[in-house]
């Protein structure tokens, strides 16, 4: 049966014979590349599939963000067969993405130099190989059976609480496992990566993202780690390390005690951080707090409760924007797109910013101004403030943590603070909870429900937000005195039946789709969780609503 394929890449449609593979008509394609999988009228699928209608298809490459995440998955595959090789029945636990890399742990077992580099050595013969990653669909109690017997107990207890007729699998060298994305087609296609040694584990490195053709270097990241291993171990005091735990919670109706306990648990951390600046505060320093961190990391909830514990410490925060010192329009930056650029620390009139808290310190009263985003102009409108002895500045902005901002400020006059949506739920033991699609996630919702931005809007623009992020948090983040994880257990279970009510708004026709439709998949791995039990102070209600403080 002949076929018409609309082939996105080229611009071209292709005649194809019913039956052929996506690998088979990547062949035919004068790419420049081999792809990692492809979307198939705007779904993402391996390249293993079988076309048998007429198609749009467009081909991913490696070095795409998409691209190096089906690497990443694959590489995750290829180190649970090596460690099975030479350890079998070892269990295998990649918890989450730190330092450029996916720090991977052997749980009740040694992770030895020795033994690193006898698995790097193993997954580099697997490549030289050049295995199939197989697909297969099977009916689920026989996956269930074939995963118990290989020890995959995490992943069992998920697919039980999925109750799906069939499960999609994949196997290498004979060996099963699931993820989350589709995989390379062959291990041979996995000739850039590392595998060093982390901590009390192991860091598992895929190509770098300048240069697919070289592995990636590892990034010191101390402070992040520690900020993830802190709850890592809350998890596990709480028993509740993957989404089938989650799952199980849910099912014997205990989900108000699990969101009872992680929502003390952030009060916790939030009472420390507070602590811990009064301390510096009445020391002599500390008279400003920086708070920065990403997009829909929830900031701003987080400094309202910290200006609340603050407040029990006998300190008077004030506030201020860092959006009311943006310079004219017609001096802001633009992007390589040619739109301005807020992101951009130059947006910012640093001079005047800087002036204006030497001028707080040193105990004068200043006029703040305010920026007028419809007319794009700055504007005064008689806001004074001061600082008494006993008040400090708290100032929420992406460039907190860069030293640039508050070039004019000593250190020891500064406590700055990171905030995050640091995951640390796994699916399993061989996949994670995305931190970057958590906060996307959040940020459609909030979109949708607050700034009237639709959820194919709000995913078209996230690739620029990223790359914002890449270029003026990222590289500040270990510059935090403090880092706190916002992430909370439950809060994709809350967020399931809403979120998924938006993504379904994204039609099948647009490229978007393949990332809305993925995101489906993921939060169909959640028992739903009613969002009345989440307390209004929560800071899952700045994106969801109904919280207790204004915005």
């Amino acid at each position: 049966m002949s076929l018409q394929l609309y082939i996105a890449n080229t611009g071209a449609t292709l005649p194809a014979q019913g039956g052929s593979t996506l690998l088979e008509i990547a062949s035919w394609l004068p790419l420049g590349y081999t792809p990692v999988c492809a979307h198939l009228n705007n779904r993402s699928v391996a390249l293993s599939t079988r076309i048998y209608h007429s198609a749009q298809i467009e081909f991913i490459s490696p070095d795409s963000s998409e691209g190096r995440n089906v690497i990443i998955r694959s590489l995750c595959m290829l180190l649970y067969r090596a460690l099975h090789t030479l350890c079998p029945g070892q269990r295998l636990v990649i918890n989450h993405s730190v330092s450029r890399g996916y720090y991977a742990t052997l749980p009740g077992a040694e992770c030895s130099p020795a033994l690193v580099e006898r698995l790097k050595i193993e997954m580099r013969r697997l490549v030289a190989a050049d295995l199939p990653f197989e697909r297969h669909e099977h009916p689920t109690p026989e996956v269930i059976e074939m995963f118990r017997a290989q020890g995959l107990l995490p992943k069992v207890k998920l697919i039980s609480t999925l109750h799906t007729l069939y499960t999609t699998y994949y196997t290498l060298d004979g060996l099963a496992d699931t993820y989350l994305a589709p995989l390379v087609s062959s291990t041979g296609q996995l000739g850039a990566f590392d595998l060093q040694p982390y901590e009390e584990g192991m860091l598992l490195l895929g190509p770098a993202p300048d240069d697919p053709a070289r592995a990636a270097i590892p990034l010191p990241q101390p402070k992040l780690f520690r900020a993830f291993t802190d709850y890592l171990q809350f998890n596990h005091i709480v028993g509740i390390n993957t989404v089938g735990d989650v799952n199980d919670i849910v099912a014997r109706e205990g989900e108000a005690r699990m969101i009872n306990v992680a929502e003390a648990l952030h009060t916790k951390f939030i009472g420390d951080i507070a602590d811990r600046i009064a301390q510096r505060f009445r020391l002599g320093g500390a008279r400003i707090v920086l708070i920065a961190g990403p997009s829909s990391s929830g900031k701003t909830t987080f400094t309202k409760r910290l200006a609340i514990q603050l407040l029990t410490n006998l300190i008077q925060p004030v506030m201020i924007s860092l959006d009311d010192y943006f310079v004219d329009r017609d001096r802001t930056p633009r992007d390589a797109d040619g739109d301005y650029d807020y992101e951009a620390l130059h947006a910012l009139d640093i001079e005047l910013f800087n002036q204006h808290l030497m001028e707080l310190i040193s105990g004068h009263e200043v006029e703040l101004p305010y920026y007028n985003f419809e007319t794009g102009q700055r504007e005064y409108r008689g806001n004074r403030i001061s600082l008494g002895p006993d008040s400090m500045l708290l100032i929420e902005g992406i460039h907190g943590l860069n030293p640039e901002l508050t070039a004019s400020v000593p250190d020891d006059m500064k406590y700055r603070v990171y905030v995050s949506a640091l995951t640390t739920l796994s699916v399993d033991d061989h996949n994670w909870v995305s931190t970057t699609d958590n906060r996307l996630l959040r940020r459609i919702i909030r979109d949708y429900k607050y700034r009237g931005a639709s959820a194919t809007a709000t995913i078209a623009r996230w690739p620029s937000v990223r790359r914002g992020e890449e270029k003026w948090i990222f590289p500040y983040q270990e510059n935090a005195d403090s880092m706190f994880n916002s992430s909370l257990l439950f809060e994709l279970s809350v967020m399931r039946d809403e979120a998924e009510h938006v993504l379904r708004t994204v039609p099948h026709d647009c490229p978007e789709y393949a990332t809305a439709r993925r995101l489906i998949d993921l939060l169909h791995l959640f028992s739903p969780i009613s969002s009345r039990l989440i307390p209004p102070t929560s800071l899952i209600r700045e994106f969801l609503g109904g919280s207790s403080f204004e915005y």
